[in-house]
């Protein structure tokens, strides 16, 4: 084995942070060469920077490596997929060596039963419990519940709550009735998205933000700055309740079937039903259960109808098994987070850090729909305005592959009439469509329906067009 340069864990620890998406293209470059010649050709800065850890990180994919290659075929993108994801599980695994992650209260569940373990955000989540493909095609069948423990939830109390969040957030909040929930984003004066996060009324002065999870401290952190500054601040209590709660999204079809046996009774505020069946998409109320009180909204980011449940740890641990025993015989199942991406993607929901982020407006990303220029100034709005008005450089479209290749993945280049003009900020295999299929930023003169372009998949250029929103239309 060789050793290089010496290094400490944490910075071998920055290396691999730092350098994942290089690491990941030198493991599934289209070639046999030697994993470790691969790392002294292709990119000599990380192999140096790693030094005697290369051992450690070629003895994570090797095994994998040689099964890829007898499986892999370019035309065969759902293998690719499940391959993928298996090399990245075991990078991710080494990660965890280098530092601590945190853990979910269902992490023991997950274990048990058998979940390929990730880390995302600092978090060690479940990324597959057996197959992506079978996960995602469970939850548009049938039904999948997820682990979303990991999301933030803050709470905005008081007289002038509603005023002040209507002054930090794009929707208008003054709409919402006791009960209901909106889709929302945070935005700086530029007009870039800090988050996009869902904002529920739970009473009349009283709101529930549910936040990305690698979004949270610089959420609250924002958040309470501008209370710094609001007129009224004596008037709103903030309160980062993300560490109180756990929470999971139960998904699909056959959900509303079996979700009464979980969760039974009527509510006890929020939207008042005699049934959690019958609440409303984007409603949500507060049930009993055993002993405790649950949040329960009718949300979800997979593009099928369900339910999201929010309580304290023991509560929804309980929850989780309940929930399994009860969907089993309409065909429930554990769903992690490969699953999630895809049927996202599908659907064309944003996700923070790809189609959204801090230099880039929600009009650029396609979801102007969100901004209510007509509430009033909010931070932001001056820019938003602008761009409403005169349009945008650029603008997120979706495409879908028009021939058999390897998946798109994030950062591939897109190019129109042989130049570069863009590239691609989300990409997979749709297990729905069976083709390749994603999102990426183009310039607006370029991103009309049925346009024709090419995405540059490990060196070579494979058609694919322009297609409206959403990819997977029911």
């Amino acid at each position: 084995m060789f050793y290089g340069p010496t290094r400490s864990i944490p910075e071998v620890a920055e290396v691999l942070k730092n350098n994942s998406q290089k690491i990941l293209r030198i493991i599934f470059h289209d070639s046999d060469v030697f994993i470790l010649k691969e790392f002294q050709e292709v990119d000599e800065s990380i192999y140096a920077q790693v030094g005697r850890w290369t051992g450690v990180i070629i003895e994570a994919v090797s095994s994998r490596r040689t099964n890829f290659h007898k499986s892999f075929h370019p035309d065969d993108g759902l293998d690719f997929l499940e391959q993928d994801v298996a090399s990245i599980e075991d990078i991710n695994s080494k990660a965890t060596l280098f530092k601590m992650l945190k853990r979910t209260p269902l992490f023991s569940a997950h274990q048990k039963l058998g979940a390929r373990l990730i880390d995302f955000g600092g978090w060690e989540m479940p990324v597959q419990y057996t197959s992506i493909v079978d996960e995602h095609l469970a939850v548009r069948s049938a039904a999948g519940i997820f682990d979303i423990s990991h999301m933030g939830e803050i709470t905005v109390a008081g007289s002038a709550a509603a005023d002040f969040l209507n002054g930090i957030l794009t929707n208008d909040i003054r709409k919402l009735a006791i009960g209901q929930g909106q889709y929302t984003l945070m935005c700086n004066e530029r007009g870039g998205v800090i988050d996009d996060l869902y904002a529920y009324k739970i009473a009349a002065e009283l709101f529930l933000l549910i936040v990305n999870a690698s979004r949270i401290e610089e959420d609250a952190a924002w958040i309470h700055q501008q209370l710094e500054k609001f007129p009224q601040r004596n008037g709103v209590v903030l309160v980062d309740a993300s560490h109180n709660y756990a929470a999971v999204a139960v998904q699909g079809p056959k959900v509303k079937d079996f979700i009464a046996e979980v969760i039974s009774g009527a509510s006890v505020t929020g939207t008042k039903v005699n049934r959690v069946t019958e609440l409303k998409k984007n409603e949500i109320g507060v049930f009993h259960f055993e002993n405790e009180n649950v949040f329960v909204g009718r949300t979800g980011y997979t593009g099928e109808d369900g339910f999201e449940i929010i309580g304290l740890n023991h509560a929804i641990e309980k929850i989780w098994d309940k929930t399994l025993a009860a969907g089993k015989p309409f065909g429930c199942v554990p769903a992690g987070l490969g699953a999630r991406d895809t049927l996202r993607t599908e659907v064309c929901y944003p996700l923070y850090g790809h189609e959204l982020d801090e230099n880039t407006t929600p009009i650029e990303a396609g979801v102007g729909f969100f901004v209510a220029l007509d509430k009033g100034d909010f931070i932001g709005r001056e820019v938003l305005a602008a761009q409403k008005a005169n349009g945008v450089s650029k603008k997120c479209v979706a495409f879908k592959m028009t021939d058999k290749s390897a998946p798109p993945r994030p950062h591939y280049p897109i190019w129109i009439n042989g130049a570069q003009v863009g590239e691609v900020v989300s990409g997979t295999q749709s297990p729905s469509l069976g083709i390749g299929i994603g999102m990426g930023y183009v310039p607006t003169e370029f991103a009309k329906a049925d346009t024709k372009i090419e995405i540059e998949i490990r060196g070579k250029r494979a058609a694919a067009v322009i297609v409206k929103k959403p990819l997977l239309k029911k």
